[in-house]
């Protein structure tokens, strides 16, 4: 028997402070690109999922909204969007079609491609002064561990993420290096 030998957990490594996210979010001036960071990070969708929405796969709830999302497995999911999201993103649409991408090519106006979207998460995290490789998808797990920090029951995080089970989605709670049980202790 072959045993490869293990391999850390860096989960905990790849998950930015609300102040960084923030950051990273607030220093983009360009409206395309900040409105695309805020939703990757509210949403907590794939890269792959965002690089492939249409205008079709948005619907307002009242002053704020949801998108459908088509995640891993052709498995299709609702995630809400808070109404200051949302609001950046209709100023985006202007008269753009339902069959149009929401953040297209500025080469062609097709749709964006995930090394595009790396691009923008590392000029992004680079005017914040994080020096760290910072990718798409650590906007997904901030997501889901400022979501679980601020109370947001675990479930709900599963079902938001699209994960198909819980024990992924538990992953998060165990990834918080600045927090142990030794706090907890009378010392």
């Amino acid at each position: 028997i072959l045993r490869l030998p293990a391999t850390p957990n860096q989960l905990a490594t790849r998950i930015l402070s609300e102040a960084d996210t923030h950051r990273m979010l607030n220093l983009e001036e360009n409206s395309r690109n900040r409105a695309l960071l805020t939703l990757l990070y509210a949403s907590g969708i794939r890269v792959s999922e965002l690089c492939q929405l249409c205008w079709r796969d948005f619907q307002a709830t009242g002053d704020s909204g949801q998108i459908t999302v088509l995640g891993k497995g052709s498995k299709t999911r609702s995630v809400q969007i808070p109404a200051s999201v949302w609001n950046l993103l209709m100023d985006l649409r202007k008269d753009a079609k339902l069959d149009h991408p929401v953040f297209p090519s500025r080469k062609n106006g097709g749709f964006l491609r995930p090394l595009a979207v790396l691009r923008i998460v590392r000029k992004a995290a680079q005017r914040a002064g994080l020096d760290l490789n910072v990718s798409p998808h650590w906007l997904r797990h901030a997501h889901a561990s400022h979501a679980l920090d601020r109370g947001a029951p675990i479930h709900l995080v599963q079902a938001t993420l699209g994960h198909t089970s819980v024990a992924t989605t538990g992953r998060y709670l165990h990834a918080r290096p600045q927090d142990s049980s030794s706090k907890y202790l009378g010392l």
